[in-house]
Order: C-alpha cells, then structure tokens, then sequence
C-alpha cells in the first residue's frame, strides 16, 4: 500500500512540473514581441527517492517523481561578446559615414547648385576679363562672381561649423546616455544580488534588461565586462574601470571656451580645480589591426576634431605629421582644404593685381633700416620685407597707389604707408605688406575673414586694368587667367601631385568620396556581420512560436497522461481497499 500511495506523488509530481512547463512556455509566447526578451527553457531533475528494506531482498529506493530544477535563459556568452564588439565597430564607421554624407550634402553636389560652379563661374569671369580688362561689363563680372564665389564657400563652410556643433550635441547625448547606463547596470546587478542571494529564484527579466543595456553601451564605446559568481557584472570601458561591484565611474565633459566643443573625461581621475582632466577617449592612432576603432562616440569625436581648421592646419606639415592628425577628422580636413582652395585662389589673384616685391630687391640694402608709419609708429624694415612692387603693378582708373585688392581682409588693410630715410637723408613712401598672422585670423586670407573689396563694389573701374603708361594691363589680366590652368597647386602635405585650380577641386571632391566610399563599404560590411552574429544569437535566444507551440504540445500530453496515470493508481488503491474490507 505504501508503494501505491507512493505512485500518487509521482502523478502529482507530473501535473505539477507539466503545468509549470506550460507557465514557462506561455510566458515565451506572451513575450514573442518583446524587445530584448530571452527564451526561458525549462531543466528537470529527480525528486527525492525512499528507501525501504526487503527481508527477501537488499535495500530498494522508490522515485517521487520529477521536479523543475531550473529555468533558465538560453544565452550563448560567446555570440553576445562577438556580437557587442562588431557592434561597436559598425556604429563607429557609419558615423563617419554620416559625416562625409554630410559634408557632400554641404557641398550641394546632389542638388545641381554645386560648389563646383562657382569657380567656374569665376575662371569664366576672368576667361573675359583677359579679353579686355578696361570693359567695365567684364570689371563688373569678376566683382559679382567674385562675391558669389566667396558666399557659397563660406556657406560650405559655415555649414561644415554647424555641423560640428551638430556633431557636438550628439557627443553630449551620447555621453549622458553611457552614464545613465552606467547606474542602471549598478541598480539591475543589487536587484539581481538580492532576489538570487537564496540559491532559489533566478532573475530572468532582470538579467534581460541589464544584457540589453551592456548591448546599447557596446555600441557608444569599446567595453570589456565580466559577471562574478555572485550574479555581478563589472565592465571596463576604453580600458579604464566603468563599474565595480560599489561604484560607477562617471563621464564628465570639459567645454572648451573659445569653441564650446565638449570632450569627455574620467570624472574620478581628474581635478578640473586645478585643470587636470583624464581624457576618456583616445582619438590619436586608430587603427583597426588593434581593433580600437570601436564605438560612436570615439568616432564622432574624431570626426569633429577640436576646432574650425583653416588652412594654417595644413601648413608645415610633414606627410606622416599630416597622416597622424588633421586627415583623421573628416570635417577638419574638409574645412582645412576647402579654405587652403580659397586661400589660394585669392591669394593668386591678389598677387598679381597688387604685386610684391623685397626691400632689399628694390634697393640692394642688405641690413635693416627704421621707418615710421602714418600713426608714427616705428617699423623695422629688413631686406626680406615684403613691399609694393611700383614698377609692375597696375593701377585702376584713378591711378592711386596702392592699388585696390580683390579680396580684402577684415583685420587690416593689404599694406600700410612706411617713410624711410636713405643714406642720402632723402624721405621714401614704401608700401609695406601686411604678413598674414596666424595667432590674429582677422589678418589671414581665410574664409571667415575675407570679403570682396567694398571699394570696388562702389567703383568696379578701380580694379586694376592699366599700366604705368596708361596701357591696357592684358598681361596682367592673361596671368590671372592662367593662374587656373597653373599645375602648381596641391590639396595638402600628403598630395604629391600638383594640379591647376579646377584639379584642385576636383581631387577635393574626389578625396572626400573615397573616405566616404571607405566608411561606407566598411560600416556595410560590418553592419552585416553584426546582423548575422544577430540571427545567429537569436536562433539562441529567440522565441519561435512554432518550437514553442510544439513544446506546449508536449507539456499538455504530459499533463493529460500525469492525469491519466493518478486516475489509475486511484482506481488501483480503491479496489485493493475493497477487496480486503
């Protein structure tokens, strides 16, 4: 009788792990839309066996049935690694991908108004200024494709800016997003502490937000985690600590006065009292051999750079000097030779309207000499010191010296009126040429500092046209003209094949598509790769509704027949007691 009774627990023992099989299934099915919901599988395992002495026999045990040993998730540790490393690196390359789209987008090229057509504009303005540079219609041209010329190349510009402080408010988000990631990680690893302290519950829904959120962080920055035995997941970020079992390590960002470009730093590592911040990423070598080119937010730093470039940028670079800097951040590059193009351009042009020369070129001094200025300032004048070059230059219609420049600076004039002594104690008027000052931009011939001549705005006929002999200046205008078919121009240190005005942009554009051909073919095919590790880690974690149906299937003929067997052995106990009474 007791072997019977016995047979009862083990009935009950089906309907109770069949009814919690199908607990387990239904909840699969209730979350088959979830986003980052984990397939929960069910572990059986033996309840405990009696033992019972036999005289005739040894020792025998009897099963109580079936119990569930665990549910567990349906995790490969292996896919998750390979999946939130590839997908670092896939948001790091489209996000440069964005940034080159966005430069070709600033650039107009899609929309038939591109920047290209206003310096063929301009090369056509001058192709007719050479014809006749005394016609005032040809004068006016130059001066109106001239201004036009300078305003799309400064709205590429300005809208190359714009975007950095695009660029910069995504980094800020980013940031504040790794951050709140940060203690969500710290509050799910407590919670998950707590209810899986008793060996009993396992924390499933927990566990599946906290691998969601380790998912997104792999995506904002290179990570490297571990879970202690405790339930506990640590995680190191750019290889520095993130989270421990007590602490979140913080992110700040530093603002930069003059640009208001924020750079993240180690909160715990820093002292901004005394200026001192830990950079928290590394944007100096990216190499993908090292596989440190991973996360969005190294990406769009590096895309932004640290400033408006220019193409001071560009100047006494060395090839490798180039290589390892400015190249690296698409819109500084961008900005940098699109402003070394102007820059050129209107250099060229005003060389050859309002000439130099050197003071010791005109006069054979080989010392230096002291002159004063209009204000009656002192100015040392050395032999290599550039001045207005008389003899060559032209003149406009009023033939004043000097003559009037095309593209002027907003900082100061192109020269200034310098009284020298000679030897003979004879006063000379010298024009001096302003040197371009790098620490002072508003002196420089840069995009954000130059406009089109407002004296010759109001009186076109003052641009030079004439020569000393009341001559029409066709040489001059002929080597302007030139300048654009001139192979002498290059588009920065690592170019090593000159070009003419319209190769010069023509590289440019050129240069631009092939990184972006490059970000754009990497960031697919890692996108892809991504996705594939994502099907493969799904086939793991997945819900199929067909496997899980097919699994409630199985649980309900289990149920039915734990149902059937009780119904049998009840039958069973009811005769045996009948038939002894």
């Amino acid at each position: 009788m007791a072997n019977g009774f016995g047979s009862l627990y083990v009935g009950a023992s089906g309907l109770q792990s069949s009814q919690n099989g199908l607990n387990v299934i239904s909840n699969n099915l209730a979350n088959i839309g979830t986003e980052g919901y984990v397939r929960q599988r069910v572990f059986y395992e033996d309840r405990h066996y009696t033992s019972f002495q036999n005289a005739a026999v040894s020792t025998q045990q009897t099963g109580l049935g079936v119990n569930i040993g665990d549910v567990i998730h349906a995790r490969d540790v292996f896919l998750d690694r390979a999946y939130r490393s590839e997908n670092g690196r896939s948001a790091f390359y489209a996000a440069g991908y964005d940034a080159t789209s966005e430069i070709e987008t600033q650039l107009q090229e899609t929309d038939g108004e591109a920047f290209r057509d206003a310096i063929t504009d301009l090369y056509s303005a001058f192709a007719e200024y050479a014809k006749d540079p005394s016609n005032t219609t040809y004068q006016n041209l130059v001066i109106q494709k001239s201004e036009l010329f300078l305003s799309r190349a400064s709205g590429v510009y300005d809208g190359l800016a714009k975007y950095q402080s695009t660029i910069n408010v995504k980094i800020k988000n980013d940031v504040t997003r790794i951050n709140e990631l940060g203690k969500e990680i710290q509050e799910l690893n407590k919670s998950i502490q707590r209810i899986e302290a008793g060996k009993v519950e396992t924390a499933m829904e927990l566990r599946d937000q906290r691998d969601k959120d380790l998912d997104e962080l792999s995506k904002l920055a290179d990570i490297e985690y571990s879970e202690s035995a405790d339930g506990i997941v640590k995680v190191r970020l750019e290889g520095t600590e993130f989270l421990d079992e007590v602490h979140v390590y913080q992110l700040g960002l530093k603002e930069d006065n003059l640009t208001g470009f924020l750079t993240p730093y180690w909160t715990h590592l820093s002292n901004p009292a005394r200026d001192q911040y830990y950079p928290a990423f590394s944007t100096e070598t990216i190499d993908p051999a090292v596989r440190n080119d991973v996360g969005e937010v190294k990406s769009l730093l590096l895309a932004r750079g640290d400033h408006n470039a220019n193409y001071f940028d560009l100047e006494n670079l060395t090839s490798d000097q180039y290589s390892k800097g400015i190249s690296n951040s698409v819109v500084m590059n961008s900005q940098a030779e699109l402003d070394r193009l102007v820059h050129t351009i209107m250099t060229g042009v005003n060389d050859l309207l309002a000439p130099n020369t050197t003071y010791g070129a005109v006069t054979g001094s080989t010392g230096t000499v002291t002159g004063k200025d209009s204000m009656g300032n002192v100015v040392l004048i050395g032999p290599d010191t550039k001045i207005l070059d008389v003899d060559k230059c032209c003149y406009g219609e009023s033939k004043k010296l000097p003559p009037e420049e095309l593209y002027t600076r907003t900082g100061c004039d192109r020269y200034k009126q310098v009284t020298v002594t000679d030897a003979a104690g004879n006063d000379q008027l010298l024009y001096v040429y302003n040197e371009e000052d790098s620490s002072d931009l508003s002196t420089c011939y840069t995009l954000k500092d130059v406009t089109v001549n407002q004296e010759l705005k109001s009186f076109p006929t003052e641009l030079p046209h004439l020569t000393k002999n009341d001559g029409v200046a066709y040489s001059m205008a002929d080597d302007i003209y030139q300048l654009w078919e001139s192979s002498g121009y290059t588009l920065n240190p690592s170019d090593i094949t000159p070009t003419s005005f319209t190769g010069f942009y023509t590289k440019y554009i050129g240069e631009l598509a092939t990184q972006g051909s490059i970000y754009k073919t990497t960031s697919e095919s890692l996108t892809s790769t991504t996705a594939t590790i994502e099907s493969n880690r799904q086939a793991v974690i997945g819900v199929s509704s067909d496997e899980e149906l097919t699994n409630m299937i199985k649980f309900q003929n289990a149920y039915n027949a734990s149902s059937r067997y009780i119904n049998v052995v009840s039958e069973m106990i009811e005769y045996l007691l009948s038939s002894v009474s």
